[in-house]
């Protein structure tokens, strides 16, 4: 699986140095500063995060474990978020959800090994009112069937295609 390099690392860890003095109450804003610019939280980030507020690396790591908002893995250029509320659930989300997994391979949790898709569920996203409900990438897709799904998928893959020149399938991440 494609990682997050050295050199983008230290770009970030930069970007910390620059926004935030280095005092033990910045270990959060130190924290999303990376995520906001890696997209997830390596360890060599962590370590430098440990180094430059001169805190213990299991305090960084308790820290950013305990928040659920921290992600430990690389996610995909397209985050997928399906609804699995009551009223989405009675309108056929688990026949979406089915539909996602077997078009992206992956499981919700679980991003693609070229990292261009990541699964996820959430108990409710409040659009009942156009259920079964599916965010990608913060646009709400509403009324949505396994069809609809399939066409998302693939225009999505084409969007890519045409962005790097090349076809691409997708392969999940052990």
């Amino acid at each position: 699986m494609k990682g997050t390099s050295s050199a983008q690392i230290r770009k970030a860890l930069k970007e910390v140095e620059n926004q935030l003095e280095p005092k033990r109450e910045n270990l959060i804003p130190a924290l999303q500063v990376v995520q906001e610019k890696l997209g997830w939280l390596p360890r060599e980030a962590m370590l430098g995060i440990s180094r430059y507020l001169k805190i213990p690396e299991s305090e960084v790591w308790g820290t950013a474990s305990f928040y659920a908002q921290f992600r430990f893995s690389p996610v995909g250029k397209n985050m997928i978020v399906v609804c699995r509320g009551t009223a989405c659930h009675v309108r056929g989300s688990a026949g979406i959800l089915r539909e996602l997994e077997r078009e992206l391979e992956i499981k919700p949790g679980e991003t693609t090994e070229d990292l261009m898709f990541s699964l996820e569920r959430v108990a409710c996203l409040g659009s009942c009112a156009l259920a079964p409900v599916m965010v990608v990438n913060g646009k709400v897709y509403g009324n949505m069937n396994t069809v609809k799904v399939k066409h998302l998928i693939e225009e999505l893959r084409k969007q890519e295609t045409k962005k790097s020149g090349k076809s691409k399938k997708t392969r999940r991440v052990k």
